[in-house]
């Protein structure tokens, strides 16, 4: 008989996934992790993604980021979680990024909402970015880019 593990621990193995996915700019897989419809915010955007295919897209373009600026591990440390209801999450995730060399390249801190959609399987229905733009550039003004 399958043990099904309990809803908080298996965020961090969602969390494991989305990483994997990252790490193999998988953005199909990103995007499967994903409500439709998402919302993603930052200080200075927000995006409603109605359309998997679009955050697809969306994905994509950041795949090329990572790419470009040869970022081939990923790993997040997931801080808290906050299980507010049985079937949605508050989830704070630390993104650490890497080179090849296993070296730091930069990180960030993001605030998560999942919930589980009819199957039991949790999705992200809320993206909060706390710090990535700030720290990216951060990176990249000490790294002279």
């Amino acid at each position: 008989m399958k043990t099904l593990l309990s809803p908080i621990l298996s965020i961090n193995d969602f969390f494991a996934t989305y990483a994997h996915a990252l790490e193999g700019y998988d953005t199909k897989t990103m995007a499967f992790l994903y409500n439709s419809p998402c919302t993603m915010i930052s200080d200075d955007t927000t995006t409603v993604f109605n359309d998997p295919s679009k955050l697809e897209g969306f994905f994509n373009v950041g795949a090329g980021f990572y790419r470009q600026f040869g970022i081939v591990h990923v790993r997040p440390q997931v801080w808290t979680k906050r299980d507010w209801t049985g079937k949605i999450m508050n989830v704070k995730v630390n993104w650490q990024y890497f080179d090849g060399l296993n070296a730091p390249v930069y990180d960030c801190d993001y605030q998560y909402v999942l919930k589980t959609d009819k199957h039991g399987q949790w999705k992200i229905i809320l993206s909060v970015s706390l710090n990535e733009k700030e720290r990216v550039d951060a990176w990249k003004k000490k790294a002279g880019l």
